[in-house]
């Protein structure tokens, strides 16, 4: 097992700085428990803010050299086993309201996908179905232009609003994004807290019936039940990831205790032993056969952050 690190506790002076905080501050938080791997080691500094002003209040104060890093709920994401320099940010129950209004859903960076599709439906919204599929947080959805079952977050959402790493909060129009295919090209200092969806009035009976087809498919064709982090690989232009990994011979390779998917071969899973050198070593090697088989090379889509230890292949 790799062992974890344990970062200086710079808490009590940030606590100094900044008086008026409201939200939680703890130092060397394990944040394996918030992946969906359930792997990795801690967070120097853990804060969880209580609303946007207090977030703005926090990254207005804390020293421009210490490093910010946002987590969600995890699920498309390893944390490296030696952990993260800085700070993670977790955004919690101050983030996670949605309102809808007419043909537009308003929804905190916290919020699930599901429960904004589950949302929108109730309210009679069409369009915000594929989120459905998708497990990840409204925040996430953004910063990677999240999507699934044809549709795109692109597609439906107005504007966005954030806090910059200067403190300042901020509300950009989707054209200020930039979306490109799993990205955007606005500034990746800033912690997007909240989003602005239209879609179009549509019958709630058949949202759900395309959702019951998004949650089937996915049911049948995907390994919901793991320890995974969802798709790991990008599509390459023209092609499927989990084709040319198939195609490579990697369908239920292993290293350690992670594994490529028997089900859908662009997952990975920890087969409960895992360390998050073991899940990244097994995506580089995956890599490397797809490169050296087809002469293509797979690009990540599951974030890595923190302090690495995975071995080259």
């Amino acid at each position: 097992m790799t062992e974890t690190m344990t970062f200086p506790d710079i808490v009590p002076d940030l606590k100094a700085r900044m008086p008026d905080l409201r939200g939680r501050l703890a130092a060397n938080q394990p944040l394996g428990p918030f992946t969906w791997f359930r792997v990795g080691g801690p967070a120097q500094v853990y804060f969880a803010p209580e609303d946007d002003n207090d977030l703005a209040y926090f990254l207005k104060a804390l020293p421009a050299d210490i490093a910010v890093t946002v987590i969600g709920v995890g699920s498309n994401l390893i944390v490296r086993d030696g952990g993260i320099a800085g700070v993670a940010i977790r955004l919690g129950r101050g983030f996670n309201a949605i309102a809808c209004e007419g043909d537009t859903v308003r929804a905190g960076a916290a919020a699930l996908d599901k429960r904004v599709a589950e949302a929108a439906a109730e309210a009679g919204i069409g369009g915000l179905e594929f989120y459905y599929g998708i497990p990840g947080t409204i925040g996430g959805a953004i910063r990677m232009n999240a999507g699934a079952n044809g549709g795109e977050t692109k597609d439906v959402l107005v504007s966005a609003t954030g806090v910059t790493r200067a403190g300042d909060i901020v509300t950009l129009a989707n054209a200020d994004l930039k979306f490109r295919y799993r990205g955007n090209g606005a500034d990746p200092g800033i912690v997007f807290t909240s989003a602005l969806y239209r879609g179009k009035p549509t019958d709630a009976g058949a949202i759900r019936a395309r959702m019951a087809e998004v949650q089937h498919h996915r049911e049948t064709a995907q390994p919901i039940r793991e320890k995974t982090g969802g798709s790991t690989f990008k599509n390459p232009p023209g092609h499927s990831a989990w084709k040319l990994i198939d195609e490579a011979g990697l369908r239920g390779h292993s290293v350690g205790g992670a594994q490529v998917s028997q089900m859908h071969c662009n997952f990975l899973i920890n087969l409960g032993s895992a360390t998050a050198a073991d899940i990244e070593t097994l995506g580089e090697t995956v890599r490397a056969r797809v490169k050296e088989h087809s002469g293509i090379e797979l690009e990540w889509e599951i974030k890595r952050i923190g302090v690495s230890s995975y071995t080259s292949p």
